[in-house]
This record gives structure tokens, sequence and C-alpha cells, in this order.
């Protein structure tokens, strides 16, 4: 199997990353030769596009689009000074050709980046020239028939053989290779650094010199002393001495969430800004370097592991941070363990790079979702390489097998189904390319069809205009999801119960357009293949709200996931404070339930915010800042909440002992909350 990461590295050689070289499937029998061939020639042509649309936009020479394509990339990762070497190194040619008229797939073909091999098909994105192919060619190759430089590609030179890109070839290699963070001094599987297989990808490491202390594991001596599980509670309770995770966590059954994946899990994206000049400025690459070195993946933004907000403007959560909000005890349990190009064959090379303990750690969430490269490859021969239902059994259940002497009891194993892939050609063949917009010159067709030539493709299957071959892997597609769906109903293991759940893509594309959006936004727009962030939240909303597991079992899980992770007595006084110091909602009696905005304040930041969210408790009361309108002004809005939206059976002399339970140090809220509690009780006896 080839390793994804030496097509990776093309990306310094051309500013950008090619389209696919991360998310498609390798193959044993694909020579690497060919393979990063492929791959080049994707980048060579993507770039002097962009050159030549750069020029157009701008009205500028070629040189002037180069130059300022290059004053766009950050110094990050050398970005910037390899693009000046680049130029330095094949400028001349590039404005040569592009002056006389060439377009990207002849100025590419000419600097032999892209070859015709004997017998195969010659593989253009733009339209053919009006002359015959090999008569422009050979004009082309006229031009620069002088060039030093002209025989790159069969040099064999590697761009990783560079001195100042050989360390970074090294730290990608190790990192996608090994599915680890690469900086994590106690191996154990977690880091403080946030790519490279960092806290993007699993929670951020607390205490990176011991390998004892990581995210998930269940407490040590109730973190008494130390932050075991770095979920940010630990120490004790001055006032009775019970240490803070057993107080607020004992009980509350807290989870962590996995992901087994592919691309689509790791949320693989290619920013249009990145390929569109129209829209390129100097903020447009500032993001390039992160996503270099998270594999052009966004795990900090999936469906299931993300914990920042979403890009797009869509409320909808991941799993992680639903879990996280209805108990913050999984804070930072999550692990993505998804790669590009990963299926059910190739999984198990990397599924060591899980990070759980049958004893040591607390149960968790497994999602399963190899949802294309078993029905989807580049090869021209596309259906023999698809896995059989037979060999995807096998491989399903030495997953399982593994999985089991690894998770705790109480564990979940969760199957999704794989989608039914039409929908691409059907609702983007005929739309046009972000590189094609400019000039109206390069649809999703005409994309699909060089890729598919190259043999580059992240799945011949569906991005075929072949409606026989599209159906043949939906066919496919939906025999692998009834395995899965066999083998949740009949298997049974030790540490975990399994469920099945179908891609229920139809219902996304109908609840998006609900919402006034068209199905063809749901996917990627530069490689075409992807779901993007909309696809994603609209799904992971749905799975938490799903009903469709009708079984007793699956309604269970559903029942434990939407209603069991609320959070509990002893949780609610550090929810509060979480809740408060970062301006959320706060309730004591469960989140559906009379609930106020309560401000922030020095003292209830300082709650966990100091130390990394590791400060005692004892350093802030429940009680907030002053809110509330006229009168209530004057009074602490948690207090002006429970008088206004008390739930039923608390009465007001249970208000007033809290009033009266207050220290000397709050003295004049105590004042006011006895002159307020005084007041309302005088206006309801008048009443």
């Amino acid at each position: 199997m080839q390793s994804p990461w030496k097509v990776f590295m093309v990306a310094p050689l051309f500013f950008l990353p090619p389209l696919q070289s991360l998310a498609s499937p390798l193959y044993e029998d694909q020579s690497r030769l060919s393979h990063s061939n492929g791959h080049t020639c994707v980048g060579c042509v993507l770039v002097v596009s962009v050159i030549e649309q750069l020029a157009q936009v701008h009205n500028s020479t070629v040189q002037g689009a180069m130059e300022r394509l290059c004053s766009y990339l950050p110094e990050k990762l050398f970005l910037k000074t390899t693009c000046y070497l680049i130029i330095d190194k094949f400028g001349s040619d590039i404005i040569k050709l592009l002056s006389a008229d060439m377009n990207a797939d002849v100025v590419c073909h000419t600097l032999e980046f892209c070859k015709q091999n004997i017998g195969q098909p010659l593989c253009h994105l733009y339209p053919l020239p009006k002359v015959a192919w090999e008569f422009t060619l050979e004009k082309a190759r006229q031009i620069v028939k002088k060039s030093p430089i002209l025989k790159y590609s069969g040099s064999g030179s590697d761009i990783c053989s560079l001195p100042f890109l050989a360390k970074i070839c090294q730290k990608i290699k190790l990192a996608i290779e090994r599915s680890v963070p690469f900086k994590d001094v106690d191996s154990d599987k977690y880091s403080i650094f946030p790519t490279l297989r960092g806290y993007h990808w699993r929670g951020r490491d607390c205490n990176d010199s011991d390998e004892s202390v990581y995210p998930g594991r269940r407490p040590n001596n109730w973190d008494v002393h130390q932050d075991s599980n770095c979920n940010g509670i630990w120490g004790v309770d001055p006032k009775d001495g019970v240490p803070y995770e057993k107080k607020f966590c004992e009980g509350s059954q807290p989870r962590g969430i996995i992901l087994l994946g592919d691309s689509a899990g790791a949320h693989f994206h290619i920013s249009p800004e990145w390929i569109t000049a129209s829209q390129m400025s100097l903020n447009s690459f500032i993001s390039l370097p992160t996503a270099l070195t998270d594999e052009l993946d966004w795990p900090q933004l999936s469906g299931a592991t993300g914990f920042l907000d979403s890009t797009v403007g869509i409320k909808e959560k991941s799993i992680y941070l639903r879990l996280w909000k209805r108990n913050h005890c999984n804070h930072r349990d999550y692990q993505n363990i998804a790669r590009n190009g990963a299926s059910s064959q190739n999984l198990k090379t990397f599924i060591e790079s899980l990070s759980r303990h049958t004893m040591l750690d607390h149960p968790a969430i497994v999602i399963y979702a190899m949802i294309g490269n078993d029905v989807c490859n580049g090869k021209r021969d596309t259906v023999p390489a698809m896995t059989t239902p037979e060999k995807f059994y096998f491989n399903v259940m030495q997953t399982l097998k593994y999985l089991n002497s690894h998770l705790p009891k109480g564990s979940h194993v969760i199957f999704y189904g794989l989608p039914d892939g039409t929908f691409l050609w059907d609702n983007l063949h005929n739309r046009y390319h972000p590189l094609g917009q400019l000039n109206k010159d390069v649809t999703y067709a005409q994309l699909y069809s060089f890729l598919n030539c190259l043999q580059v493709s992240p799945c011949h299957g569906w991005m075929s205009s072949n409606k026989t071959l599209r159906t043949l892997t939906s066919e496919r597609a939906e025999q692998l999801s009834n395995t899965l769906k066999k083998i949740a109903a009949k298997e049974k293991f030790t540490n975990f119960n399994l469920f099945y759940m179908e891609f229920a893509f139809h219902e996304i594309i109908q609840e998006w357009q609900k919402r006034g959006g068209q199905p063809w936004q749901l996917i990627e727009p530069v490689d075409g293949f992807h779901p993007n962030e909309r696809k994603s939240v609209l799904f992971k909303g749905m799975l938490m709200t799903s009903q469709t597991l009708d079984n007793q079992e699956g309604t269970q899980l559903t029942s434990w996931i939407k209603g069991n992770l609320t959070c509990n007595d002893r949780t609610r006084q550090w929810l509060c404070c979480w809740q408060i110091a970062y301006g959320r909602r706060c309730s004591f009696s469960g989140p559906k339930s009379w609930e106020r905005r309560i401000h922030s304040t020095l003292r209830l930041k300082r709650c966990l915010e100091t130390k990394g969210g590791t400060e005692h408790l004892r350093s802030t009361h429940p009680w907030g800042a002053h809110g509330g309108r006229g009168f209530g002004k004057r009074i602490p809005q948690t207090l002006w909440g429970l008088l206004h939206y008390r739930p039923k059976g608390l009465s007001f002399s249970s208000i007033f002992a809290k009033c009266l339970s207050l220290n000397e140090e709050h003295i004049w809220m105590m004042v006011q909350c006895c002159v307020l509690l005084g007041s309302v009780t005088l206006l309801l006896f008048l009443k």
C-alpha cells in the first residue's frame, strides 16, 4: 500500500495541493511512479490555470501574476520561499507558453509534468485546441526547446530531497503513516500541539510529561491531587472534603466519542479561495499551513469530533460537542481516527492508534464510518477493485474483535451505512467548477473525466458519465450496507453493543432544501466529491435526534444519548460555573427549564479559565452578575431567574434559605435578597 505522504508532499512544489492527492484511495498494484505523476499533473494544471486567471483578473503580465500568487502565500512551511524558487526555475518557460496562448494542459505536457504514456488516452482538463493536439504540443516544445529544466519529471527528483524540506517531509510522513501525534513527549497518543495528528484529532493532553494523564481515563483517586483525565475537574471541596471529580462526575456516565472513518469523517476540504483568482487576497491562504499539516483535513470542524463552531453559520454542533454540552465530564474525550483513503481493508494499518484501555478508561461511543473507499477507487476498471461483501464482512469482524479487546464495558459501536453517490453526477456534472467559473470553460464533468483519465479520481464509479457504472457502484454500496446491518443484528460482543444507521442522504437533502438550500451546495466545490460542512452538520444533527433506531436496543441508545447525559444534581454546580464563565445558559434544574442567560464576571471567569480550567471551585459562587430590567438591575440575575422562572415545587422559603446561606463576603447581596423577598411576600399577601 503506497503511503499518501509522498503524494501529499507534492504540495510545496506547486504552491497548492493537488485536488485529490490526499483523499484518493491508493492501491497495492498501482505503480508509485504512475500515481505520483497523476497528482503532479493535476497540481501543475491547477497552478498554471490560477496564474493565467490572475493575470486576466488583474490585467497584469504572467510574471506579475506569478509574483502576486507568491505574495499571497504565508512564510510558514517555506510556502512563499518555495513559490519564488519555482518561479525562478520554471517561470520563464511558463511565461513563454502562456504568452503564446497555450492553455494549462499544453503547458504541463510541454514541461512534462503531465505525460501521455504509450497506449494510454490523452488526459486533459480543458477542451482540446482547435488544431491537432500533436501539432500544438510540438509547437510548444519548440518554444522552450533550449530550456535547461525541460526534463524535470524524467529526472526522478523528489521534492523531499531538498534540504530545507527534508525535516518537514519526515514529520508529515511519521504523522500520517502512524496516525498518532508526532509531538507527543510521553507517548500516550495525546499532544499539546494542534496539527500533525495533535489535538485537532484527539483531546488535548494536559500533562505531556506523564503518560498516565490523558483525556478519557477514569480519574485516579478521584483526581484529588491532579487532573488525570484532562476534563478540568480536580481537587477537594474544602467545605465537605469531597473531591470535585466525585461530586460532579460520579454517576454521570461519562462517554468518549471515537470515529473510525475516511476522508469524509476527517472533513477533507480545499478552500475555493485557493484556486479562484477573483477571490484571492492576502487573507486567502492564512489557513493553508494548518491545512497542510492536517493532511488537508479539518477534524476540528468535523461532524463527529469537531470542537470549533461551524464556519457556514449553521447552529448544529458535532456529536462530541453535544455530548460535552450534556455532560462536561466528557471534556476533551474525543478521537478522530479517520484517514484519507481509508477503507475496511486498510483500517488494520492504523487502528492501533486508538487510545482506550478496558480497565483504566471510560466507555466510548465508536462510530464506524467507512462510507466510500470500499466501492470508490480511481482505476479504469473500477468494479473488480471494489470490496466484495464477503471480504467486507471479514474486515469488519476483524475490526470489531480488536475493538472488543480494547474498549471498556458499556461502550457502543455505531455503523454508518454507505451512501448512494449517484447524487454527485446528477447534481454537478453540468455545473461550472470554481476553476471554470471565470471563463465558463471547466465543468464538473470535465474535471471528473480528467481525474478518471489520470487514475487519481477519488471515485471513478460515481464520478463517471457512464450511468450503468454509477448504478453498479450504488448497488455494491447497498450490498455492503446490508452486510453492516446483518452484523449489527446478529453479532454480540462482551464490551459493547452494536447499532446500525442508514446514511440518510435523501433526508439530509430534504432538510437542506427546507432551509432554502440547493442540493449541489452539500458537496465540496473544489473536489466535487466530499460532503461539505453543511452536510456534516445536518447529518450529525439528524444522528442525535434520529428515530430510525426502532429496535429496543436502538431506542435505549437514542434515549441514552438524548437524555441520560443531561446534567445530574452533582454536575450542575460545576456546569453552571463553566457556562457562566463563557456566557452561556445556566440552570440548576436542567437545560429544559427556566433558563436565563448569565453574563460573565471576573470572579466567574476565574472559576474555570484560571490554570486552564482546573482552578478549585471555592474561588467562585454560583450567584451571577447583575441583570434584569428596571428594579431588576439591582438584583443578581440568577436570583431574578429563581423568582420569575422557578420550577414547580420550589418555594420562596427555599430561595430565602439560599439568601441566608450567603457568607459575610456577600452581605450586600444578602440584604438585597431579603429586601426583595420581603417585598414580594408582602405583594403576594396583599393580593
